[in-house]
C-alpha cells in the first residue's frame, strides 16, 4: 500500500476490477433457499437531465442495503430504471428544439417529435448512468428498464384493459386543472397554490321576474363579489345561503348577467359562506371547482368560455349538468371579446362594467392562486372529457394492507399521512393531452363509440368490426404516474417474465422521499394489489416496507432546486469544481437576472474556493450519516471533509496492519488468549450486534456514528497504540496472536464497512487476498460478520476501561513532567476491587509492556519515605514514584493552577448561595445541586492541597 491514500487512482482501478468481474446482483435462483430473495426497485429518475443530491442520497441507501443483505446470504436484486416523465420531458425537449432548430412541436409530425425525444433520452440516460456508476452502485446494467420501452408498454396496455373491463376506468366530462401553456390537464397534486394579493370586484346584477322576459323588479340589483370577472361569461346561476335573511325573498327569482344579458336563476345552497363577500355568489360550474359541485347538486348547466390556450371562444360551449351539449342558453359572445387572452378580456370587461355603471367598487384581498408546477403559469379550471380511474374500492384494499401492517412505513408518522390522504382520495384523472407517453389503448368509431384493446386488429376481431368501420385511436396519453404505478411488477418483466416476478415480488423495501407518498406510493399499492395475485388468488403488495427519507437542503436550509440555482451535482463533490465553474453551472438556465445575482452571492459565501475533490466513499458515508428520521436534511461540507479524513484513517490503519502481518501464518478461527485481543473482539462483537439492529431500524445515522467511533477511537487510537509495545518487545507467541487478531479484525472491519465504502474496502481486501488465501477474491461474496455470544465478557470491558484511564493519566504525567514515553515507571495501586486484582495478577506482564511500566503493584499503604505523584481513578488511588528524571516543578505548577481554578469556582458558588434574590426565585432542586457541588469542590481542594504538601515534604 502506498503511504498516501490516492482515492482517484484507487476508484478507477476498482471500477475496472468490478467491470471485469461482473460484480452485479445475481438472480439465477440456483440452489437458493426458498423466500431468500431480496429486491429493491430503484425509483426511476426522470430523463430530464442529470441526477441531483437527493437521488444520490437515496440510491446510496439502497446500495448499502443491497450489499448488506447480499453479504447476509440473500439472493439480491437492485433493479434500475428510468421514467419517461411525460409533461416534464416534453416541455424540456420542446424548449430544446425551439432553441436548437427554431421549431415548435407542431412543426413536427407526432412520430418525428417522439423520435427527437428518444434521442434526448439516450443522452440524458448516459449522463445519469455515469453518475450512478461513479457512486459504485451494485446494479446489473444489462437489465435496466425504461417506463416507455416495448415490454413496459405491453404491461401498461394490459393493466389499462384489465381495469377498464373491471369497471374501474371510465370517461367523463369533468372539471379539471388545465395548463394553458402546456395545453393539457394536470393532476391536483401537480398544482402549486400560491398565496398573494389580488383584487375583489363588486359587480351588480339586475333582478327580473322570470327567465322568459326582461322585466325588472323596481330596478333592484344584487351585488356579487368576484376575483375573476371574466368568468361572468359562463355564469349559470347566483347562489345564496337558504338562511340568509338578506336574500331569502329573492330565491327563485332571476338576474340578468351583465354584458351578455343571460337570464339566470337565484338558487340556495348550504355551502355558501354568508360572511364572505356579499353573501351572494356567482356560479360558473365550468370554471370553478366549488361552483362545479354546486352545479352538480342543483343540476345547473355548464358553459365553457375558454379555448385550450385560455383565450375567449368565438362561440360558447354549453352543456347540461351531465356533460351533454344543450341549447338552453345562447352561445353568443360579443365580437370585441372574442379570441382575447383571459387577462386581457378581464380588463376589457371591467372597463365595460364601469362604463354601464355596474362596477360598484373594488378592494385588495389575499387569496390562493393555482399555478402549474411545471409550466409556472396560472392554471384554469376547465370542463373537458378525460379518462378516470375509480379509486374507492382500490383505496380500501390499500388502506387495509397498511392497517394490517402488511406494508410498514418507516418512520411511523408517515402511516397517518398516508391513511389521511387515502381516506379522502378522489377519482384519478389518468389522461394527458401530450404526445410523449403511453397512448391510451382506446379507439373510437365515427359515432364516438368506445373500443378498448391491445391494438386495432385485436379490437376488430373482439368486436367483430368490418373494414368499413373507421377507427381512430385516442390521441391522449396516460398520466406518467399511471405507468410508474406498475413499477414493482412491470419493472420485473410482468407479464412476459414470470420468473423474476415469482422470485422477487413482492419487493422488500422502497426508499423514497415523503413528497411522493401521494403521487406514487399510494397509487403503486392500489394498482399492484388489484392486478397482481399470488397462487391462491390473494392480492399481492408491491413492497413490504416503505423507508421515507428526509429532503436534502442546501447549507442555508433551503430546498435544492434548479430554478433556485442551489442544486449540487454529486459528481462535483467527487471530482471537485472551481468557484467560477460552479457559478456558471448554477446560473446556466436561470432566466431572472435578480435570481442569478442572488445565486452568485450565495455560492461565493458557501463555496469561496469552489469544491475540492473527495473520494466516493467519503461522499457515500456523508449521505449515510445524514439519513436521520428528520424531514429536512441540511447538507454540510464540513462533515464531508471529516469523513474524507476518516477514509485516510482507515487507509493508514490498514497499511499498519498489513505491514506488520506480512509473514504471519493466519488462523481464521483462532480463539484469543491475550487480554487485549479478548477486549477488541468483545468490543467488535458489540459493534456487530448494534450494526444489525441499526440496519433493521433504518438508523443509518446511528450506524455511521457507531462505525466511526469504533474504528477511529477504539481500534486505531486505542488497540493499535496499545499493541505497538508488544509487537516490538513481546514474546513470539504474543506477537503471533496479536498479528492474527489484527488480520481477523481488519478483515471483519472491511466487511462491515464495505456496504457504505465499497471502493477503499475492495482495494484493501484485494491486497489481503494476495497475503492469504482465506480471503475470497470478491469482498461482497463473503459472509457478513455475525454476533457471537461467546464474546460478551463485561468484566474484561470494565477492566480495560479502567486500565485505559491509567494509561491516559500516565501519558499526561509524562507530557507534564517531560519524561519520554518509553521511560519505565513504577505504579502503585491502592483500594482496587477483587476483579481488578484478578486481572492485574493474570495480565501483569502484558500490561507492563503496554503502558511501559517497570512495575504495577497493589499496596495497602504507601511508603512515606518516597516521593510520588498521586491520582484517583474510580476511587482507586494511583501513585507514580518520582525519580531524578521527573521535573517536580512542572507538577507543582499544574497543582497550583488547579487550586486557583477550584477556589474560583468555590467563590462563585458561595456568592450565589448568599444572594437572597437567587434563593427566593431558583428551584429548590437547583439550589441543592449547587450546595452539593460546593461540598465536592471543597473535598477536591483538600485532597489536592494535601497532595501538594506531600510533594513539598518528600521531594
Amino acid at each position: 500500500m502506498d503511504k498516501n491514500y490516492n482515492f482517484s487512482i484507487i476508484e478507477k482501478k476498482i471500477q475496472k476490477f468490478c467491470k471485469n468481474n461482473q460484480n452485479s446482483c445475481n438472480h439465477d435462483n440456483k440452489n437458493k433457499i426458498k423466500n431468500n430473495n431480496f429486491c429493491i426497485m430503484v425509483p426511476p429518475p426522470n430523463i430530464t437531465g442529470y441526477l441531483h443530491m437527493g437521488h444520490a442520497f437515496q440510491q446510496t441507501i439502497m446500495d448499502v442495503l443491497i450489499r448488506y443483505y447480499r453479504m447476509s446470504g440473500k439472493n439480491t436484486l437492485l433493479q434500475m430504471g428510468t421514467d419517461h416523465a411525460g409533461i416534464a420531458t416534453q416541455m424540456i425537449v420542446e424548449r430544446h428544439l425551439l432553441k436548437k432548430e427554431g421549431k415548435n412541436k407542431n412543426l413536427y409530425s407526432r412520430k418525428e417529435f417522439i423520435d427527437k425525444i428518444f434521442d434526448w433520452k439516450k443522452k440524458s440516460e448516459s449522463i445519469m448512468f455515469n453518475q450512478i456508476k461513479r457512486l459504485g452502485h451494485l446494479i446489473n446494467w444489462d437489465k435496466v428498464r425504461f417506463t416507455l420501452d416495448s415490454d413496459f408498454s405491453i404491461a401498461v396496455r394490459k393493466v389499462f384493459i384489465m381495469l377498464y373491463k373491471d369497471g374501474l376506468i371510465y370517461r367523463k366530462k369533468k372539471l379539471v386543472y388545465w395548463d394553458p401553456k402546456l395545453q393539457t390537464v394536470v393532476s391536483d397534486l401537480e398544482v402549486e397554490n400560491r398565496i398573494g394579493n389580488n383584487t375583489m370586484w363588486y359587480i351588480e346584477y339586475l333582478l327580473t321576474y322570470d327567465c322568459n322576459r326582461v322585466k325588472f323588479i323596481n330596478k333592484k340589483k344584487i351585488v356579487v363579489a368576484t376575483t375573476r370577472p371574466e368568468t361572468l361569461l359562463g355564469d349559470t346561476a347566483l347562489a345564496v345561503h337558504p338562511d340568509d335573511i338578506r336574500y331569502k325573498k329573492y330565491i327563485g327569482c332571476f338576474v340578468i348577467v351583465p354584458i351578455i344579458n343571460r337570464i339566470i336563476p337565484i338558487i340556495s345552497d348550504v355551502s355558501i359562506d354568508i360572511s364572505k363577500g356579499t353573501g351572494c355568489m356567482k356560479v360558473t360550474p365550468a370554471h370553478d371547482f366549488n361552483d362545479y359541485d354546486i352545479g352538480q347538486r342543483n343540476k345547473l348547466p355548464m358553459i365553457n368560455i375558454f379555448t385550450k390556450n385560455a383565450k375567449i371562444l368565438n362561440k360558447l360551449n354549453i352543456f347540461d349538468h351531465a356533460g351533454k351539449k344543450t341549447k338552453i342558453f345562447h352561445s353568443f359572445v360579443p365580437e370585441d371579446l372574442r379570441s382575447l387572452d383571459r387577462f386581457v378580456v378581464r380588463k376589457k370587461i371591467l372597463l365595460i362594467l364601469k362604463t354601464i355603471g355596474l362596477l360598484k367598487k373594488s378592494i385588495v384581498c389575499t387569496n390562493s392562486v393555482p399555478y402549474g408546477d411545471r409550466s409556472g403559469v396560472i392554471l384554469e379550471p376547465k370542463l373537458t372529457n378525460q379518462w378516470y380511474l375509480s379509486t374507492k374500492s382500490l383505496s380500501s384494499v390499500a388502506i387495509n394492507a397498511v392497517k394490517e401492517k402488511k406494508i410498514v412505513f418507516v418512520p411511523k408518522q408517515y402511516t397517518n399521512m398516508f391513511l389521511s390522504w387515502m381516506n379522502n382520495i378522489q377519482d384519478w384523472c389518468i389522461s394527458r393531452q401530450l404526445w410523449w407517453g403511453h397512448q391510451i389503448p382506446v379507439w373510437y368509431d365515427l359515432q364516438d363509440n368506445i373500443y378498448v384493446g391491445e391494438n386495432e386488429k385485436s379490437i376488430r376481431q373482439e368486436y367483430s368490426l368490418n373494414k368499413d368501420i373507421i377507427l381512430n385511436q385516442d390521441p391522449d396519453v396516460l398520466d406518467t404516474w399511471f405507468s410508474s404505478s406498475l413499477w414493482t411488477f412491470a419493472g420485473l418483466g410482468w407479464p412476459i417474465n414470470k420468473k423474476k416476478i415469482s422470485m422477487f415480488h413482492p419487493t422488500d423495501i422502497l426508499v423514497c422521499g415523503f413528497d411522493i407518498i401521494f403521487f406514487w406510493i399510494a397509487r403503486m399499492i392500489m394498482i399492484t394489489m388489484h392486478i397482481i395475485k399470488d397462487k391462491h388468488g390473494n392480492s399481492q403488495i408491491p413492497f413490504k416496507t416503505v423507508y421515507v427519507t428526509g429532503l436534502i437542503r442546501d447549507e442555508d436550509g433551503l430546498k435544492m432546486s434548479k430554478s433556485h440555482g442551489n442544486v449540487l451535482d454529486p459528481l462535483d463533490m467527487i471530482d471537485g469544481i472551481s468557484l467560477i465553474e460552479l457559478i456558471k453551472k448554477r446560473t446556466k438556465n436561470l432566466i431572472n437576472n435578480k435570481t442569478s445575482k442572488i445565486v452568485k452571492i450565495n455560492t461565493i459565501k458557501n463555496f469561496p474556493n469552489g469544491i475540492s475533490t473527495h473520494s466516493v466513499d467519503a461522499v457515500r458515508y456523508t449521505f449515510i450519516s445524514l439519513a436521520t428520521m428528520s424531514r429536512n436534511i441540511n447538507w454540510n461540507m464540513n462533515r464531508l471533509k471529516g469523513y474524507q479524513n476518516f477514509c485516510n484513517k482507515i487507509w493508514h490503519a490498514s497499511r499498519f496492519v498489513i505491514k506488520n502481518v506480512k509473514n504471519n501464518i493466519y488462523r481464521k478461527k483462532n480463539i484469543p488468549t491475550l487480554l487485549l485481543d479478548q477486549w477488541i473482539y468483545i468490543k467488535f462483537n458489540n459493534v456487530i450486534k448494534k450494526y444489525h439492529n441499526f440496519i433493521k431500524l433504518f438508523r443509518f445515522d446511528l450506524l455511521s456514528v457507531l462505525l466511526y467511533k469504533f474504528i477511529w477511537n477504539t481500534f486505531c487510537d486505542q488497540y493499535l497504540e496499545m499493541i505497538k509495545p508488544i509487537l516490538q518487545f513481546g514474546l513470539d507467541y504474543e506477537k503471533k496472536e496479536i498479528k492474527n487478531t489484527l488480520l481477523n479484525i481488519l478483515g471483519s472491519l472491511l466487511l462491515i464497512i464495505h456496504p457504505i465504502m465499497p471502493f477503499i474496502t475492495t482495494y484493501i481486501w484485494n491486497i489481503l487476498c494476495k497475503l492469504n488465501a482465506e480471503f475470497n477474491s470478491n469482498i461482497f461474496l463473503n459472509s457478513f460478520p455475525q454476533y457471537n455470544i461467546a464474546f460478551c465478557n463485561r468484566y474484561i470491558i470494565e477492566f480495560m476501561s479502567w486500565f485505559k484511564k491509567i494509561i491516559s493519566i500516565l501519558r499526561c504525567i509524562r507530557v507534564d513532567t517531560r519524561v519520554r514515553h518509553t521511560k519505565l515507571l513504577t505504579v502503585y495501586l491502592k483500594n482496587i476491587s477483587f476483579t481488578q486484582r484478578i486481572f492485574l495478577h493474570e495480565n501483569n506482564f502484558l500490561l507492563k509492556k503496554i503502558a511501559y511500566l517497570n512495575g504495577l503493584i497493589e499496596i495497602a499503604d504507601l511508603d512515606n519515605r518516597s516521593s510520588y505523584i498521586m491520582r484517583v481513578i474510580d476511587n482507586v488511588e494511583i501513585f507514580i514514584l518520582i525519580d531524578s528524571q521527573f521535573n517536580i516543578n512542572i507538577e507543582l505548577n499544574r497543582i497550583n493552577r488547579k487550586i486557583i481554578s477550584i477556589n474560583k469556582k468555590i467563590q462563585e458558588i458561595r456568592f450565589l448561595l448568599l444572594n437572597k434574590n437567587f434563593l427566593n426565585k431558583a428551584p429548590s432542586c437547583f439550589i441543592s445541586e449547587k450546595k452539593l457541588l460546593l461540598i465536592n469542590l471543597k473535598n477536591s481542594l483538600k485532597k489536592i492541597i494535601s497532595q501538594k504538601k506531600d510533594y513539598l515534604k518528600y521531594y
